[in-house]
């Protein structure tokens, strides 16, 4: 099972822009700096967030994006869903022609575990992580998910 760079840094990113949240637009170039994220590969991924409706841009001096609603109604699938990423435990990635073209045995198993992390992810919102303390602002600016980054980790091997 593997959950790319494209869905670790978008939730990330997302994270950092509830975290520094306020009535200004935050730039991506201090999301790149804070996170040490290529400012080109959020532009990439803040493209996708937007058209899925999670972000906001604003344009001219001082502009740069907001959450297009509150922290508690986004959620970790979302983000993860709006760049094109899915958490699929499926040797075959839900095709059932897993075993020399037909279905294994075990596809069952990893359809029902890809459900169950996709049920968790859903039910983490942003707000919740900035407000359980799982996502804390290191002395560098780096976010540390305490919960997150170790369902991330298990998810991506």
């Amino acid at each position: 099972m593997k959950l790319t760079t494209k869905g670790r840094y978008a939730v990330t990113a997302m994270l950092d822009l509830a975290i520094h949240a306020s009535d200004k637009p935050i730039s991506l170039a201090d999301i790149s700096e804070r996170q040490v994220i290529s400012l080109s590969y959020l532009e990439q991924l803040f493209s996708k967030l937007r058209r899925q409706g999670l972000v906001q841009s604003v344009r001219g001096p001082g502009g740069g994006y907001c959450l297009s609603r509150g922290a508690e109604s986004i959620f970790v699938a979302q983000v993860i869903e709006a760049v094109n990423e899915a958490v699929d435990a499926t040797g075959c990635r839900g095709t059932e022609n897993c075993q020399a073209g037909s279905r294994c045995l075990t596809h069952d198993l990893w359809t029902d575990l890809s459900d169950q992390i996709h049920s968790f992810l859903n039910s983490i919102s942003l707000a919740s992580l900035v407000k359980d303390g799982d996502a804390q602002v290191s002395s560098q600016g780096q976010i540390r998910q305490a919960h997150a980054a170790e369902l991330l980790n298990f998810v991506s091997e």
